[in-house]
């Protein structure tokens, strides 16, 4: 798989990664063995890069991680986590030294590849006293690299005002365009790296369902579709399904799949979609599926989609979900 350079960092990361959100109750439970197995195709299939968090099932994705390097010793995979914020949604020294270390040691890693901020409210973007804090970590060697997870467009724009933000993880899909807009030519011209978040739509965009039926009880998809965009996670349910209603993202994809060609998913045109944006360093669609991640990596093997198609894209977009996503995120 080829692969892009993570801005300022330096670091050569593939094209397509590995996102690990729905290791934990999030999503349906999976075993340890499963995700591991997981983890190694990933690896088998050509990633290097492997996105995690501290939340993510209360440090079990970081341990698994942590597990897969360990046995991996004498290969270079690039993990990115995230520090959560503390309980008033921003980021105290002592909550982001703390979160450092814990995750150093679930890794099992003297310093962590890349942190990232966890999306904070939008005041943490305005507290310099945070990223100084990040900068010391930096010095101190217990981190390589810092950068940010963001709910907003304008938190994006902020963050990369100080010098310690390499890269900035956002939301970006055929369903959530605005970042292309507003942010890519800014951070490409300052160097920082784009890693891609959410590219499926929470399986919109994989074509993974029908309806409400296909989803349990306890799954947030299921809540968000019943109830409206802000029952979904995420600030004002921006997560699920990218912020966009059910419905309406349901008829985005059925007016979108005439735009698949016959040797693709909707899944690997979504992520071909995604990497034609030549400011985006990575994107890590989320899988605890094997078979899923074999997939999600084809999609780098296809050609470039053509001009015609990105802007069969723009329409869709424009006619079934922009009014609702494209001023709020």
């Amino acid at each position: 798989m080829d692969t892009r350079t993570l801005g300022s960092t330096g670091a050569a990361v593939t094209e397509i990664g590995l996102g690990t959100w729905n290791v934990g109750p999030v999503w349906d439970d999976v075993t340890d063995e499963t995700v591991l197995e997981t983890l190694e195709t990933a690896l088998d299939s050509g990633m290097n890069l492997i996105d995690t968090a501290e939340v993510y099932g209360d440090g079990r994705a970081e341990r698994l991680i942590g597990e897969l390097l360990a046995d991996h010793a004498d290969e270079a995979v690039f993990v990115p986590t995230k520090a959560a914020p503390d309980e008033d949604e921003r980021h105290s020294e002592e909550g982001l030294r703390e979160s450092v270390a814990g995750s150093r040691e679930r890794l099992g890693v003297d310093s962590l590849d890349l942190v990232q901020l966890h999306c904070p409210e939008t005041a943490a973007f305005y507290e310099p006293e945070t990223f100084d804090v990040l900068e010391d970590l930096k010095t101190e060697g217990r981190i390589d690299h810092a950068g940010v997870s963001v709910e907003r467009v304008e938190e994006a724009t902020k963050a990369i005002e100080y010098g310690v933000v390499e890269t900035v993880q956002v939301i970006f899909n055929p369903l959530r365009q605005r970042p292309a807009e507003r942010f890519f030519e800014r951070a490409a011209n300052e160097d920082v790296g784009i890693i891609v978040r959410v590219p499926l739509a929470s399986g919109l965009l994989a074509d993974a369902f029908d309806g409400i039926e296909d989803f349990g009880e306890d799954d947030h998809r299921r809540w968000a579709a019943e109830e409206g965009v802000e029952a979904g996670v995420g600030r004002k349910g921006g997560e699920t399904f990218a912020g966009v209603p059910f419905e309406d993202g349901l008829a985005a994809v059925a007016d979108m799949r005439r735009l698949v060609p016959e040797d693709a998913t909707m899944a690997q045109f979504t992520l071909r979609w995604v990497l034609d944006h030549d400011a985006v360093s990575t994107v890590i669609p989320g899988s605890t599926s094997p078979e899923h991640v074999r997939e999600n990596a084809a999609a780098a093997d296809l050609a470039p989609l053509s001009h015609e198609a990105h802007g069969a894209v723009r329409d869709v977009y424009e006619a079934h979900v922009k009014d609702y996503v494209h001023h709020r995120w």
